[in-house]
């Protein structure tokens, strides 16, 4: 059994955060599935103010949503100066037979993902 690399887990993080986000009714103006590299999604909504998309793929599926505070404070200056709100998605992704084990391709995984945190 192949184990999902970092990348891929983050990518399977993306494809289901930008799922959410066409249903939400937003523009992608750029994405960026990089690692490490934020933000993640640059939202355009006609009379909305741009929204920048923070996605963090974690093994954690009972807080997915935590995230580190003093990184979060930098971004948030930066969307400062571009007039931008931020978004948070948290999503944790997790071997479906035992969380001690890798995600592995093509079988089972549990997925706890509940939505988008305004961050600013």
């Amino acid at each position: 059994m192949e184990v999902l690399t970092e990348q891929e887990l983050h990518n399977l993080g993306m494809n289901i955060a930008g799922k959410e986000l066409q249903k939400m009714g937003y523009e992608f103006v750029a994405v960026n599935s990089t690692l490490k590299k934020h933000p993640q999604f640059v939202l355009f909504k006609k009379g909305e103010p741009t929204i920048f998309v923070l996605v963090k793929v974690t093994g954690n599926i009972q807080t997915p949503q935590e995230y580190d505070v003093l990184w979060m404070e930098t971004f948030k200056e930066h969307a400062k100066k571009q007039n931008a709100k931020v978004w948070f998605a948290g999503i944790g992704i997790a071997n479906a037979e035992s969380t001690e084990l890798p995600v592995f391709k093509n079988k089972p995984y549990y997925l706890a993902f509940e939505g988008f945190t305004e961050v600013l």
